[in-house]
């Protein structure tokens, strides 16, 4: 049976360097990354990224049907960066109006994306790998002002503590320092 560990934090917790700690010393690992490019500026973020993990690690670049990946990939360990720019990617993966968007519809992308969450889950904890997933917390920010911010909010807000649900550790951090919370 897998192990799942779920790292959070805000914006600049620490919790991306945390979770790369925990496995600082092992070699057999594959490394998700669930963003992509979309300006100069992101690109730029993605290969400072690339350069301050360790390099013998492999790398997956991508965010759907992830689990399929861990699956297929013969690593130990896989560590999934980023959870919120996953569902970020998913709610831009079509045209949507979100400002107009019904209540229906967004209920349907929660969904979709949730299905896609424990799809993920389920081949982690059916696999014999050590899965640390990195994810942003929502849950002490203000109410966002606009509505695709709350829609963002609601959606990762209701994925982060469904993977908590299936989490055999789950760690918070802030100013660089990590608590366990499971």
């Amino acid at each position: 049976m897998g192990k799942i560990i779920l790292v959070t934090g805000g914006s600049r917790s620490g919790k991306s360097t945390f979770a790369e700690k925990l496995l600082e010393n092992k070699n057999d690992v594959l490394y998700i990354a669930t963003a992509i490019v979309t300006d100069k500026e992101m690109e730029k973020r993605i290969e400072k990224h690339k350069k301050q993990r360790n390099q013998k690690w492999a790398t997956y670049e991508g965010f759907k049907n992830l689990a399929e990946v861990i699956k297929k990939d013969s690593h130990k360990y896989i560590m999934i960066e980023c959870i919120g720019t996953m569902v970020t990617n998913f709610m831009f993966d079509k045209e949507y109006n979100f400002d107009t968007m019904s209540q229906e519809d967004i209920s349907e992308l929660s969904k979709k994306i949730k299905s896609e969450v424990e799809t993920l889950l389920l081949a982690a904890k059916d696999s014999d790998k050590e899965v640390v997933i990195v994810t942003n917390e929502v849950g002490w920010s203000l109410v966002p002002e606009y509505r695709l911010g709350r829609i963002f909010s609601d959606i990762l807000g209701h994925v982060n503590q469904y993977i908590g649900s299936f989490s055999d550790e789950a760690y918070l951090v802030a100013c660089g320092f990590p608590l366990k919370l499971k």
